[in-house]
């Protein structure tokens, strides 16, 4: 798998890196705070610390026009696919680390399904503001790759969502297909065969490898 640069021409049709922002402090606070696990993945969908910096209504104000949002963290190690998911609005990654995103688009799922021949890898270096489009298909960002191979380094990346995405799954009688996919509030997620999600009930719609970038 070629791992591309958010900073290409390819990367345009999943988002684009959003500039004017000092994340400086941000990041500061968040690897000052926040946990970085060396063999898991953890997610905080809103940090209080984080969301009472004078950024935080910048991103609101300015990427969500006025949006609500909230501000959390993604951080650990990881180097699998598993699952891909998406919102009802954009997604903004701020990397601590450099990171690798893994993206596919939503138009390629048919049906529920889709093979993860249509995943694509993009490289994010640390404090870029990088907005991935409500029609990309992502999930846990992987560890960055180098010369040597896969970085032990892990990652803290900040996840910026509209408000109250990710937090509990509302009540629901499904009625087509798209429902059954519904993983938790504003969340739709679509896992492989061996994620620990699809043994916890998820929708199983990821055909072929499972991505494994340290491989």
């Amino acid at each position: 798998m070629k791992i591309k640069s958010v900073f290409s021409h390819a990367f345009t049709k999943y988002g684009k890196v959003l500039d004017g922002y000092d994340v400086t402090e941000l990041l500061a606070k968040l690897e000052a705070t926040t946990k970085k696990p060396a063999d898991a993945v953890i997610y905080e969908p809103g940090d209080d610390g984080l969301e009472s910096l004078a950024i935080a209504k910048e991103f609101s104000v300015n990427a969500y026009g006025g949006m609500p949002v909230q501000v959390g963290y993604c951080n650990g190690n990881n180097t699998k696919l598993n699952c891909l998911e998406y919102h009802r609005g954009s997604e903004l990654n701020i990397p601590a680390n450099d990171i690798v995103l893994l993206l596919a688009p939503l138009q390629a799922v048919k049906n529920g399904k889709l093979d993860t021949s249509a995943v694509e890898a993009f490289y994010a270096p640390k404090g870029t503001v990088v907005q991935v489009y409500e029609t990309t298909l992502h999930y846990a960002p992987c560890n960055a790759v180098t010369k040597d191979g896969v970085s032990k380094d892990g990652f803290r990346v900040i996840i910026v969502l509209p408000k109250d995405t990710n937090t509990e799954k509302p009540a629901i009688e499904p009625k087509n297909l798209e429902d059954k996919l519904l993983w938790a509030r504003n969340k739709w997620l679509i896992a492989h065969p061996e994620a620990s999600e699809a043994k916890a009930g998820a929708f199983v719609g990821l055909t072929g490898k499972n991505i494994d970038i340290s491989k």
